[in-house]
């Protein structure tokens, strides 16, 4: 009895949450049947025309998909590889630093961007790289024009790109230093007592004691290939830029609040969210091989 009364208390204290999830996560699902409809608003939802599969052919035909996709595409691996070379390398240079107190105040100053909103960060950066911003500033001191540069599709994905590491390393850091904490320190003494220099304390022991934590968070980022980041791109693009910075987000974002095309949108977004399953059972799939980690 008394085992049954702690299993209610839990299932009661859990009550809200499910609650909130279902609302707000499982009932709105059953709007991905607008995109099998000629969705009007106004009009019920059971007395809609159906319109099959016309949204998505209609969305592969159209070139702005096309590009899009691309967009998306290139952003988010970028992204995904300097959010894992730059935590690495500055997790492994950080590990060497002896002086506890620099190494915990360098741990805090690059954490701390990742709690800040992207709406504070892009008013930043759209100043500082703003025609005179104080980037510009220091372009014309070395007697160089003024550049334009989140107008420019050359330097748009670049800007993108770094300014969401620099938002970012910081927690990818913090993983890795866990991992190097890991490490057995006798590995250190042995490899110290046999002459072993640092770089080849580097590159025999920490390096494969971190691999299987570089691979894991690797193939984990697999499932995030198509999320280029809705929050930092609708803050920094405009249309001088979406030929290069038009995400699928972002995308069906104008299309279906500003345009109200909201089939199409729907199954613009319907399609990112399941070649998105699918990849994350891949990225889930190739971490249980190579990392030995599994959820289910």
């Amino acid at each position: 009895m008394k085992n049954k009364g702690l299993w209610m208390h839990y299932h009661l204290m859990l009550l809200p949450g499910a609650i909130l999830l279902f609302i707000f996560n499982i009932v709105p699902m059953f709007g991905i049947a607008i995109a099998f409809q000629d969705f009007v608003p106004g009009k019920l939802f059971w007395k809609q025309r159906w319109a099959g599969l016309a949204n998505f052919e209609f969305m592969l035909q159209i070139p702005d998909s096309r590009q899009i996709f691309m967009n998306t595409l290139v952003i988010a691996s970028l992204k995904i590889v300097a959010g894992i070379v730059i935590p690495v390398t500055f997790a492994l240079l950080l590990h060497e630093v002896r002086t506890r107190w620099f190494k915990r105040w360098v741990q805090t100053i690059v954490y701390l961007p990742h709690f800040m909103s992207w709406v504070i960060l892009s008013g930043i950066i759209l100043t500082m790289f703003s025609l005179d911003g104080i980037v510009n500033q220091v372009v014309t001191l070395f007697g160089a024009k003024p550049i334009m540069f989140m107008a420019s599709n050359t330097w748009f994905r670049p800007i993108v790109v770094a300014c969401d590491t620099w938002k970012e390393f910081g927690f990818g850091t913090i993983i890795y230093l866990a991992a190097l904490t890991g490490i057995n320190p006798a590995l250190y003494e042995a490899a110290e007592i046999d002459g072993a220099s640092r770089l080849q304390k580097l590159r025999y022991i920490t390096l494969p004691g971190i691999t299987t934590t570089v691979v894991l968070l690797s193939t984990l980022s697999l499932g995030n290939v198509l999320n280029a980041g809705f929050d930092q791109i609708f803050t920094l693009y405009n249309p001088l830029v979406y030929s290069t910075g038009d995400i699928i987000d972002t995308y069906v974002y104008r299309l279906g609040l500003i345009q109200m095309q909201y089939g199409l949108a729907t199954a613009i977004g319907l399609f990112k969210s399941v070649i998105a399953i699918v990849l994350i059972v891949i990225s889930y799939r190739l971490a249980y091989k190579f990392a030995n980690y599994r959820i289910f």
